[in-house]
């Protein structure tokens, strides 16, 4: 099968969206995030906010920099939305070339790398460094420090413009547009409304916005910065 996709692809897809019984939607039992996990999170998601306000701010840059901060770093419980996920990936991988839905595994390690590296992080902060209702920049560096995964958090920053690259890849193919439009209504009345609004966001932000590679190595640049300054042991790493 050739790397992109053709309109038979796309029909074969949708048709078998419509029958496939085995892709009835399994519901996750979600909850509240904890506490102290909803304040790690957004403290996490403002301080994004204020590194890439810019970006935020722009008419040509702002849908991509809310897609991100909004499913990626918000303060939310995504396990149906990732659960929806990884089933429509293998689901997928019958009708859609692999190279097509490399982002989308790429998505999905990134969503299991950033769940994982939060855990470490908001282990260390309340055990070692005694955090409770609040958190600071100084606390928040330092467990980094203690962690000490250096690698992993820069592997963390560039899966997260890998994910941003594909996307833009994709919005460039013809028809995958038209394919996410037919594709509603049947994704909609199985019950996958959270990974049908996920992939709407992400397509609709990243066509909004043209080509991304200012953007998303800006994006990077800023991040690496932050984690070397953090790392060096800088008084203000976030700045």
């Amino acid at each position: 099968m050739p790397d992109i996709p053709n309109p038979k692809d796309a029909a074969e897809l949708l048709t078998q969206l419509r029958r496939q019984e085995e892709l009835s939607h399994r519901p996750v039992e979600g909850q509240a995030l904890p506490p102290q996990m909803a304040m790690f999170r957004t403290w996490q998601a403002q301080r994004v906010s204020t590194t890439h306000a810019d970006f935020l701010k722009s008419k040509r840059y702002g849908r991509a920099s809310r897609f991100f901060l909004d499913d990626i770093y918000a303060a939310k419980d995504f396990s149906q939305r990732n659960h929806d996920i990884e089933r429509m990936h293998d689901f997928m991988l019958r009708f859609l070339p692999a190279a097509v839905l490399a982002t989308l595994t790429k998505a999905i390690e990134l969503n299991s790398l950033t769940e994982e590296l939060d855990a470490r992080l908001l282990t260390v902060l309340i055990e070692e460094l005694g955090m409770t209702d609040s958190l600071t920049a100084e606390q928040y560096a330092e467990g980094y420090r203690i962690c000490d995964n250096y690698a992993e958090r820069q592997y963390q920053i560039e899966l997260t413009a890998d994910v941003g690259y594909g996307i833009e890849r994709l919005v460039r193919i013809p028809f995958i547009g038209w394919t996410l439009r037919m594709a509603k209504r049947p994704a909609l009345r199985g019950g996958w409304h959270e990974l049908q609004s996920f992939l709407e966001r992400g397509y609709k932000a990243f066509k909004h916005m043209g080509k991304a590679g200012y953007f998303l190595d800006t994006l990077k640049q800023r991040e690496m910065q932050i984690l070397d300054q953090i790392f060096a042991g800088e008084p203000n790493p976030f700045e």
